[in-house]
């Protein structure tokens, strides 16, 4: 079975230590909904985290 991620969009943001927290639960609220969250640190700006939308 072959699953296919789709970004549906990415946006910088300054970095904030709860940010994670509102991805969490964008995660656990949205799954049935077949979307997924991510966030990541921006590898040019440790000030910046990236945040990205995916449709599963």
């Amino acid at each position: 079975m072959e699953s296919k991620v789709e970004v549906l969009s990415t946006v910088k943001v300054e970095n904030n230590g709860d940010l994670y927290k509102l991805v969490d639960t964008l995660n656990r609220t949205l799954k049935r909904e077949n979307l997924m969250f991510g966030l990541a640190l921006d590898a040019e700006d440790q000030t910046k985290a990236v945040f990205t939308i995916y449709r599963t």
